[in-house]
């Protein structure tokens, strides 16, 4: 194995050779990182023979191709496109034709030899040039098409091109510097007396009418993504089958039509079976998925039946609706939709088809005649998936209707995974795109000590070029609907990922570089279309001056209370955290306020096997009560603390006063955005995720400990949101 020609290959394809680590220091990626990487991208790195007619082969594709597939400028930004043509075009008058959305059309002639001369390469004994063409402006943001005709008129190249604003969205009072507070759930973990075991958009609704009641601006979500019906255990909202389309078991069945007026709905849920199954959902510790699919999905297909028979079947206005709604999803719906089928009919044959690369080989990709065949004979079974994303799209934007009645200013705050498992229906429908045999991760960090690797398949950066950015356009797109503003999960994602190869430890891994310039611009356009703030989680490892880039850009960053530490040891002040900043004390990927102070999720964590040895868990217990003397210190310093609180972190438990008090303390932050957790208000103690387990620990599973008409009926959690929705207002993000 040629390690110097590899490490050649690897520059030339983004994978970072070293790079500095969470603590500062700088780390070498290892040369079988590097080889294991490039084999998954399609490289030959056996053999070099074939690996330099693979290179051979990506340049002559290169200089054969007049224009790149896509290029992203920002608004008034000059208009300059590589073109590579034979020598034989380059003294002929071409003419290049820009069509805009809108329907404008602009016309620019020019003499490749009249314009500037970037490089040229010669292929099959035939000289190839690469010019710079300056073309005017164009003062139009949005997705265009340049057409490039030669002298008799022959359409010889075409090219998208992306003309996109400075800046994400911001509404104007947050731009002012309005400071608002809302709080966050895991949806799936909400209680009511209504909801079937699992929470649900109804019970969506109730959380925002009833925050917006109490002068918060947002609900924040857990990623709402598309999972595996037929296969419910597959649970985590982070590893999803689809970020383009919607989990159906948040559907609440009791508000569909049909519901009350089917017989046949109505046998299922007065049955003892229903009425058991439902009794024992409700009253578990943990959501039980697989009690959820078996109260739901009978449900789903009688809702389904009875739509068919009274709308459908009539050709009624909802019909048309429905109709309206699969064409607008197109192919990307279609493949969801086929791939759910699918995975239904396997299951129900007794195969264990956990994601397609279980399923047998003829089914396997969409695009083959088994599964052509299999849409053919099976249209009623698409169209059921098809209806349920429809319900779920309906009752999710009911939800941001809620809140643009009480006129919050973002209403839904949702949040988008880092990737899709390697099983999905998006890997199954693109397997060009995915590197399936590599996982994103993250390398060590204080998070992770023993580094991370997530199980998500990356997309190849040059295939998504070659793509023209459709599927990244198509997911923000579906992510910014029914709500006013937009978590990513893992934002550096933008700048680069750590990829992991199979089967090998996280700390085997390297960064791989993405076009950030081209992603932030399409996120700019996207959230200004969509009237769509963007929060950036930029935690772990972050690049020397990344977070100043996403600022420019009008990314709101994401502080979190616990990592906001000075040089000293200290905690900052929430008022000095950054104006453009949503401030948080934990996240789901840490523990509860009171987990941290009592080190549950140290114990927790050591129980499981997360830490190497006693030693590293005495190490995190010793830095835990230096940490918690340090807060209690500046909690006192404030003066947001009852001073019958004592001074000593060993001498004072987490007691409603002080976690209230911390929670007040975060309040007076200079962010727009404070978010708080429901998890916290209730003092509860256990965590929703533990970061590096699978089996180990219920993950996606925790439920709330209180009711939520229990939890806004709780005096001290009223008197809590009146005094946020003071301090909040007192002032203004400078």
């Amino acid at each position: 194995m040629d390690y110097e020609l590899i490490d050649h290959v690897a520059k030339a394809r983004g994978i970072e050779t070293k790079y500095t680590n969470a603590w500062g220091q700088n780390t070498e990626v290892e040369p079988s990182s590097k080889a294991k990487l490039l084999k998954a991208m399609g490289y030959a790195i056996d053999n070099n023979e074939k690996l330099f007619s693979q290179l051979e082969d990506e340049k002559q594709t290169y200089w054969l191709s007049i224009f790149n597939p896509i290029k992203v400028i920002r608004e008034n930004e000059p208009l300059e496109l590589e073109i590579r043509v034979p020598i034989s075009l380059a003294n002929q008058i071409l003419e290049c034709q820009v069509n805009t959305e809108s329907g404008h059309q602009l016309t620019h002639s020019f003499t490749p030899v009249d314009t500037t001369l970037v490089d040229a390469e010669v292929v099959d004994e035939l000289e190839y040039q690469e010019y710079l063409i300056e073309l005017p402006s164009i003062n139009e943001n949005g997705y265009h098409q340049v057409l490039l005709f030669d002298q008799a008129r022959n359409l010889i190249a075409q090219q998208q091109l992306v003309v996109a604003p400075l800046r994400c969205y911001q509404p104007e009072p947050i731009l002012a510097g309005q400071k608002v507070w809302g709080t966050s759930v895991q949806l799936y973990s909400l209680k009511s007396d209504t909801n079937w075991g699992i929470g649900d958009f109804t019970d969506l609704r109730l959380v925002v009418d009833e925050i917006a009641k109490r002068g918060g601006h947002f609900v924040g979500l857990n990623p709402i993504h598309a999972l595996y019906p037929a296969n419910p255990e597959s649970c985590s909202p982070y590893s999803p089958s689809s970020r383009r389309w919607l989990n159906i078991f948040y559907i609440d069945p009791q508000q569909v039509e049909g519901f009350s007026q089917s017989y046949d709905i109505q046998a299922i849920i007065d049955s003892d079976q229903h009425q058991q199954l439902l009794t024992q959902a409700r009253q578990a510790e943990f959501v039980d998925y697989v009690k959820i699919s078996q109260l739901k999905m009978p449900v789903f297909n009688a809702l389904f039946k009875w739509f068919q028979h009274n709308h459908l079947n009539k050709k009624t206005d909802q019909a048309g609706a429905f109709e309206a709604f699969v064409n607008e999803g197109g192919q990307s719906l279609l493949e969801q939709a086929t791939f759910d089928a699918i995975q239904d009919k396997l299951q129900a044959q007794g195969i264990q088809a956990w994601g397609w690369p279980s399923w047998p080989e003829k089914l396997a990709e969409f695009d083959q005649q088994e599964v052509e065949q299999f849409i053919e004979d099976n249209p009623d079974k698409i169209a059921f998936y098809q209806y349920l994303q429809w319900l779920a799209k309906a009752q999710l934007e009911a939800c941001q209707q809620v809140a643009n009645e009480h006129q919050m200013l973002i209403g839904l705050y949702r949040d988008l995974a880092v990737g899709v498992s390697s099983g999905s229906a998006e890997v199954w429908a693109n397997r060009d795109l995915y590197c399936a045999d590599l996982s994103v991760g993250a390398p060590p960090d204080p998070l992770g000590p023993q580094g991370q690797s997530w199980g998500l398949p990356p997309m190849d950066p040059n295939q998504l070029f070659k793509q023209n950015y459709q599927p990244i356009i198509d997911m923000y797109r579906a992510n910014m609907k029914a709500c006013g503003a937009l978590r990513i999960d893992h934002v550096m994602a933008l700048l680069r990922l750590w990829w992991v190869p199979a089967n090998e430890h996280a700390t085997k891994g390297a960064y791989v570089y993405y076009p950030i310039d081209d992603l932030l611009a399409i996120l700019c356009l996207e959230s200004q279309r969509n009237q769509c703030m963007i929060v950036g989680e930029d935690l772990g490892t972050v690049p020397e001056g990344i977070r100043e880039i996403f600022s420019e850009n009008g990314l709101l960053s994401y502080r979190v209370f616990f990592f906001e530490t000075a040089p000293d040891g200290g905690y900052y002040s929430p008022i000095h955290y950054p104006k453009q900043a949503l401030a948080t004390l934990t996240t789901h990927d840490l523990p509860t306020l009171k987990g941290f102070w009592h080190c549950l999720d140290l114990e927790l964590g050591q129980r499981l096997g997360i830490y190497p040895d006693d030693a590293t868990v005495n190490h995190l217990h010793h830095s835990r009560h230096h940490n918690k003397q340090r807060i209690l210190d500046s909690l006192h310093g404030h003066g947001v603390v009852d001073p019958s609180v004592g001074h000593d972190a060993h001498q004072v438990p987490m007691n409603q006063s002080l976690n209230y008090a911390i929670q007040l303390h975060m309040a007076n932050a200079n962010s727009v955005l404070l978010s708080l957790q429901l998890e916290d208000w209730l003092e509860m103690e256990t965590p929703v995720n533990v970061p590096g387990t699978c089996d180990e620990y219920p993950n996606w599973r925790r439920k709330l400990s209180q009711s939520l008409n229990e939890i806004f009926n709780l005096p001290q959690v009223n008197q809590l949101t009146e005094k946020l929705t003071q301090v909040r207002s007192a002032s203004r993000a400078e």
